[in-house]
């Protein structure tokens, strides 16, 4: 062995010594997937789930570098314990005070979606953080940009070579990491799904309230996700002030004019402001809402005949939707903003 290749050899061994290599043996995690529950839309083979990349995630979702002056992130509309939304104004609020057009969704459950954001303009997960990255109310910034500053900060080149294989960060890895950590945020352990699984009774109210449900709400509501994944009419004139008109501005339909994505109504009871705009505060408010419809050819034919609940079915109802909060996913510490 010459001297040069010795030399080589040396370097080599004390790099690793130094840390200087980081060990790529990503552990794999995956999404249970709760009985009878349908399949995923998300295709888990191209962004194979591991600790690694979920952790990595996780970090990018709360960090505000990912906004212009590093004052908002992910979390900050999208808190874990309001079903991963916000409950302190009707609309998003972003860099600078600014203020959206659209109350936050919650992130909840979301490898069995289609589209994402209230009118679908987004059909990927893994596109979906470019829509608040690069609105100038929300982050005001560009995924180039982000690329850039987290290369240049300690410790995300050694985190994404430990969740991906390589140090050198592109967008791509960026929001397969951030993909990771919200794929899962899964909600499936409310008081419902124990019922369902026999573990538990509803009480009177509650079984009163689910009857109720079944008649009247289910057909937009579907179990067990408690979303058609699909865009409907539900009666709300236009906002004069936002004039959000929903689906139509992504499809050019005029039949699509004020149709927005079905909200799931998994943790409901903690995910107020209600609808597109947060015009609603509380679950009393959004049943009197829907009965008390005119009969109405534009609203989503489901919602044409009225429902006539008295004022003990309102109170059964929202019994019955209370069973739909999971405090397992609300305060899971894994969810949580990292040590």
């Amino acid at each position: 062995m010459n001297a040069r290749f010795k030399h080589i050899i040396l370097l080599l061994v004390g790099s690793f010594i130094c840390g200087a290599f980081v060990v790529f043996k990503p552990e794999p995690i995956y999404l249970k997937i709760p009985r009878g529950w349908p399949k995923p839309h998300y295709d888990f083979s191209k962004n194979p789930l591991s600790e690694q990349g979920f952790q990595l995630g996780r970090k990018l979702f709360y960090d505000p570098i990912l906004s212009r002056d590093h004052t908002i992130s992910c979390a900050t509309c999208h808190l874990q314990a309001t079903g991963f939304t916000h409950v302190d104004h009707e609309l998003s609020h972003g860099i600078d005070d600014k203020i959206g057009t659209r109350n936050a969704m919650a992130l909840i459950n979301l490898a069995w979606n289609k589209d994402f954001l209230w009118d679908g303009g987004v059909n990927h997960l893994d596109v979906q953080p470019l829509n608040p990255i690069q609105s100038p109310v929300e982050m005001d910034e560009s995924l180039a940009h982000v690329v850039e500053k987290l290369q240049q900060t300690s410790p995300y080149p050694q985190l994404f070579e430990q969740a991906f294989g390589t140090s050198k960060i592109t967008g791509q890895l960026t929001l397969k990491a951030l993909s990771q950590f919200m794929l899962m945020l899964e909600s499936c352990n409310a008081k419902y799904d124990r019922v369902m699984n026999g573990q538990e009774t509803f009480t009177e109210k509650e079984q009163k309230g689910y009857d109720l449900f079944k008649k009247h709400c289910v057909s937009c509501h579907k179990e067990p996700l408690f979303s058609d994944d699909r865009f409907e009419s539900n009666g709300l004139d236009l906002d004069p002030d936002l004039k959000d008109i929903g689906r139509m501005k992504i499809t050019g339909k005029k039949e699509d004019s004020l149709r927005f994505r079905t909200p799931t109504l998994r943790n409901i009871q903690f995910t107020f402001p209600y609808m597109h705009d947060g015009r609603f505060k509380t679950l009393t408010e959004v049943i009197n809402h829907y009965n008390s419809l005119p009969a109405n050819k534009h609203v989503t034919k489901e919602l044409r005949l009225p429902m006539q609940l008295t004022e003990h079915d309102r109170a059964d109802l929202i019994s019955f939707l209370k069973t739909l909060t999971d405090q397992e996913f609300l305060f899971n510490p894994r969810f949580g903003y990292p040590k």
